[in-house]
C-alpha cells in the first residue's frame, strides 16, 4: 500500500475502508477504525544516500514542482504545513497558532526522510521526565504540562558536503606578568564538511534544531514516501539551495572558527577573521521527525521538543520565585557565616 506520489484514496483500509495513519512503533500504516496493519513498500529503486552536486558558479537547474496537496499557512507564525490523512489538529505544530488554507503549492522535491521511531505516548513521557527533572520548577508545572497539546511533524533539513580552503588571521593575547601583549598570526588550513545538518526553514528554532542534531545518522535515510507522513504534519522545502546555503552562513561560520582555533593552537584568542574558498558542494532535502508539545503556565506559553528518532528531549520552563530564592539563600548562607566568622575572629 504505497507510492511516492500517494493519493488520499491511499490512506483507506483494504479491509475497512478506514483510514490509516502511519504508526511510529510498527513502521506501518494502520486502520484507524479497525487496527488492520499495511506494510509500507518503499521504492527499491530510490537510493536515499546519493547526493546533488552543485556548481554557485553555474546556472543552477533544479526547479520547485508543482504538487497538489496545499499546505496550511499559520497566521501566527507564517508557517506552512501540509497534512496527510486526517489533520491531527487545525494548530500550528511550530508555534500553536491557527491554520488557514494556502494559495502556495509549489515546492522542492525531497530526496530522503527518516520516519517517526518515537510514538506520542514516548514523547507524551518523555516532557514528562523532561519537566520533572527541571530545578527550581513551579510544584504544578508538570501536571499543567500534561494538560498541553503534543504534535508530531517532519520538519525540512539540508545535509550539505563542502570542501573549505580556509585562509585566517587571529588575534591574540600574551600575558607577561601583569602586563599582557596583542600578537596577530596568520593561517592556512583545509577541512571538509560531511553531511552538515542544517535547517532548511526560518520556522526551525534552535530548540527544534538541537533536539534533532545529536541523533542524526545519514546511514537511517529512507527514501521519501507520502505514507510516513500520514496522520503527522509535515512542512516542505521552499528555499533553492543558493538561499538554503545563505541563511546557514552563521552557523557554518561558527564551526569554522572553532576548527580555526583548534588548527591555531592558540589561547586566549581575542578576534577571528577569515576568507574562504568553498568547493564540491553536495547537498540533499531531507525531512526529521519531531514531536513539540505545547503548554501554558500562567498564561505564558511554552514549548517541549522530544526528536522523534530517540526521543532526547529539550524544552522551555518557568521558574519558581520562591525555590529561586530558597537556593540563593543556601548558596549566600555559607558565604554570609564565613564572612560572620572571619570578622569575629579578626576585631582588635
Amino acid at each position: 500500500m504505497t507510492s511516492t506520489k500517494i493519493a488520499q484514496s491511499d490512506l483507506l483500509c483494504t479491509n475497512c475502508a478506514g483510514q490509516c495513519a502511519y504508526t511510529p512503533t510498527t513502521g506501518a500504516l494502520t486502520c484507524q477504525s479497525c487496527g488492520t496493519a499495511h506494510r509500507i513498500k518503499v521504492d527499491a529503486e530510490k537510493d536515499p544516500s546519493i547526493e546533488q552536486h552543485y556548481d554557485p558558479e553555474l546556472p543552477h537547474t533544479e526547479q520547485p514542482r508543482f504538487t497538489q496537496d496545499r499546505p496550511y499557512q499559520c497566521q501566527t507564525c507564517g508557517g506552512e504545513v501540509v497534512f496527510k490523512g486526517h489533520a491531527l489538529s487545525q494548530q500550528c505544530p511550530y508555534c500553536n497558532g491557527a491554520l488557514v488554507k494556502s494559495a502556495m503549492d509549489e515546492s522542492y522535491a525531497i530526496l530522503g526522510m527518516i520516519p517517526f521511531a518515537v510514538g506520542a505516548e514516548q514523547a507524551q513521557q518523555s516532557c514528562h521526565n523532561w519537566i520533572s527533572k527541571r530545578w527550581a520548577a513551579p510544584a504544578d508545572l508538570a501536571e499543567t504540562a500534561a494538560q498541553g497539546r503534543v504534535v508530531g511533524i517532519y520538519v525540512p533539513f539540508w545535509t550539505f558536503d563542502s570542501t573549505e580552503l580556509v585562509n585566517y588571521t587571529i588575534t591574540y593575547r600574551v600575558y607577561r606578568g601583569k602586563k599582557s601583549k596583542l600578537r596577530r598570526t596568520k593561517g592556512e588550513m583545509r577541512t571538509q564538511f560531511d553531511d552538515l545538518l542544517m535547517p532548511a526553514s526560518e520556522h526551525i528554532t534552535p530548540l527544534i534544531r538541537d533536539g534533532i542534531l545529536h541523533d542524526f545518522d545519514p546511514a537511517d535515510l529512507r527514501p521519501f514516501d507520502a505514507a510516513y507522513i500520514a496522520g503527522f504534519a509535515a512542512e516542505r522545502h521552499h528555499h533553492s539551495v543558493r538561499k538554503g546555503l545563505k541563511l546557514n552562513e552563521s552557523d557554518k561560520g561558527l564551526l569554522l572558527r572553532n576548527r580555526i582555533k583548534s588548527h591555531s593552537k592558540k589561547s586566549n584568542i581575542v578576534n577571528i577573521s577569515y576568507v574562504t574558498d568553498t568547493s564540491g558542494i553536495h547537498y540533499r532535502r531531507i525531512l526529521l521527525p519531531v514531536w513539540i508539545q505545547h503548554y501554558q503556565y500562567q498564561s505564558k506559553a511554552y514549548k517541549i521538543v522530544t526528536c522523534g528518532l530517540k526521543g532526547r528531549t529539550f524544552g522551555e520552563r518557568p521558574f519558581s520565585a520562591l525555590k529561586l530564592l530558597a537556593l540563593a539563600a543556601l548558596i549566600s548562607a555559607p558565604v554570609i557565616a564565613f564572612g560572620f566568622f572571619w570578622g569575629a575572629n579578626h576585631l582588635y
